[in-house]
């Protein structure tokens, strides 16, 4: 039997403290290769990966495949950042 599924650490850490000046790489699915590579492209911080997802209008697919083709994440990696992006912003927006 399958229970209900389960949020990482790092998911419940993100969505639960203020922004702040946080690193990109503690955003849930941005581990040390992705956050490097968004870190190179400008992107140091987790709230400028927060304004990229405000500014797609919150859509899901366009954020994910955004992540896709700048830092090559795969589905999981996308589906876990667009869902801490999404779940951040409805407790603190």
């Amino acid at each position: 039997m399958v229970g209900p599924p389960t949020t990482s650490q790092k998911h419940q850490s993100f969505v639960t403290e203020p922004m702040g000046n946080r690193s990109v790489r503690d955003v849930p699915g941005i581990g040390p290769a992705h956050g490097r590579t968004l870190e190179e492209r400008g992107m140091p911080r987790a709230d400028q990966l927060l304004g990229d997802y405000l500014k797609r209008g919150r859509d899901q697919g366009q954020f994910q495949d955004n992540l896709k083709n700048t830092t090559g994440a795969n589905a999981k990696q996308q589906r876990d950042a667009y869902n801490g992006m999404r779940e951040w912003t409805d407790n603190n927006m």
